[in-house]
């Protein structure tokens, strides 16, 4: 049995590896191209994980463009941090930190969100009044969160009631944890939920199951709480392989998953769920219910007229091609991040894999030629189970399973080193994909 010391001393090794692959990476790294000189007006909408990471690249390539990024928040949100700040593992602090710190020199900022785009005219107009003219324009304002949506449900809740939300940001994730942890020591009925549209990181709502029947079977001991989970359709997860070892490990845990379940409403006084099933609408009662409302691109994108027509219709995602990520009606717009219109991809780890290809694709038209990059849909979950364990599932459009580190962490298995990637790694590469570094 491995002993305190020796997971120390792990830990310690584990961080060592880490740091000497980036020393590593920064070692080799080639020596920086000659920029192209060019006087492009690039528009950014989003200064966001997608947003602030391609300007960082994009000021290392251009030399003399024209490049203004648009975003009204002084704050920028680590969201791979808010499962661990609802679970109590981490301070609301830990996702949090300046916009500016992470924009580069010689960009113009604007602090303002876009209020229309006109694809013609090719400007962006801002809710200050501001109308600003592009060359290029790249959509990265990240998603909104239809709470209204649900009947019953405000912001106003969380952390009452015994009701949680961690995806509404630092300070609902902390409330989060407060209604979670009386449900860990008091026990009782959990529910968990998800949304019937598409989500950033769909196994999000898979971590704070899991983590909470962890914390809350070694709190109150085992047979203090029922736990269930209200899937969307009949699947518990969208790749299938990993849809079935989620549901294996229900069963182990004694999580019951009720299919084909959507949260409608919400009676907080009663302590009563709504939920929208193919048999007609049935109600759950509850102690503690997390709730994720449906996700939505935001309005000013909705009506750009850059929305896919014929799909997610009720989502606005931008019609773009999944690969090249360029919009196939306005050759000189992108989308990146949440808001693509693209069958995966709404992960921080996706962002890291997309921007190299809009990259090459913006880079070459403003040459006058075709990029060659493209984007196989890569998408990273670190699926945490348990508190020290997690799987590390990483997959593509297709659904294949691609593994970083084939014959060192298997993607299926619970393990501690994948844990360490999530709580440790991963925000250390994240930082570095800001700068333009990863």
């Amino acid at each position: 049995m491995t002993d305190l010391h020796d997971l120390h001393s792990s830990r310690r090794a584990f961080l060592g590896l880490i740091a000497g692959g980036l020393a590593t990476a920064a070692a080799v790294q080639p020596a920086p191209a000659a920029k192209l000189p060019t006087k492009a007006r690039i528009v950014m909408i989003g200064a966001g994980a997608a947003g602030t990471s391609l300007v960082n690249r994009l000021m290392d390539r251009l030399d003399g463009a024209d490049i203004t990024i648009l975003d009204p928040s002084a704050v920028h949100l680590y969201q791979p941090g808010l499962s661990l700040v609802a679970a109590g593992l981490k301070p609301a602090s830990y996702t949090q930190s300046k916009t500016t710190q992470w924009l580069p020199k010689g960009i113009t900022h604007i602090a303002e969100a876009a209020a229309a785009i006109d694809p013609i005219a090719k400007t962006v107009d801002t809710t200050g009044g501001t109308t600003v003219p592009y060359d290029f324009l790249v959509v990265a304002p990240g998603l909104v969160l239809d709470h209204d949506a649900i009947e019953g449900f405000s912001l106003d809740l969380v952390g009452t009631n015994g009701i949680g939300a961690l995806y509404a940001g630092p300070q609902y994730a902390a409330k989060t944890w407060e209604a979670a942890s009386k449900f860990a020591e008091d026990g009782g009925v959990g529910i968990f939920t998800r949304p019937a549209t598409e989500m950033k990181c769909a196994g999000a709502p898979l971590k704070h199951t899991f983590l909470i029947e962890d914390i809350a079977t070694r709190t109150a001991g085992a047979g203090k709480h029922q736990m269930h989970y209200a899937a969307h359709d009949g699947a518990l997860f969208g790749v299938p392989i990993v849809s079935e070892k989620v549901r294996m490990l229900f069963t182990d845990r004694g999580i019951t998953p009720h299919y084909s379940h959507v949260l409608k409403a919400v009676d907080p006084g009663k302590k009563r769920a709504t939920f929208a099933t193919p048999e007609g609408d049935t109600e759950m009662a509850y102690d503690y219910l997390h709730v994720i409302p449906p996700q939505r691109a935001p309005e000013v994108i909705r009506q750009s007229g850059l929305s896919w027509a014929d799909k997610w219709t009720d989502q606005g995602w931008v019609e773009v091609d999944k690969h090249s990520l360029r919009h196939l009606r306005y050759p000189e717009i992108f989308a990146l991040g949440d808001v693509a219109g693209v069958p995966k991809g709404k992960t921080a780890a996706s962002v890291k894999w997309q921007v190299p290809v809009v990259e090459d694709h913006l880079i070459a038209a403003i040459e006058g030629r075709e990029g060659s990059a493209s984007y196989n849909g890569y998408t990273s979950c670190p699926l945490i189970t348990r508190v020290g364990r997690a799987m590390l599932v990483e997959f593509d459009y297709n659904n294949n399973l691609t593994p970083s580190f084939p014959g060192m962490i298997a993607p299926l298995e619970e393990l501690w080193i994948s844990w360490l990637m999530k709580e440790v790694a991963l925000k250390a590469t994240y930082n570095a994909m800001l700068r333009g570094k990863a």
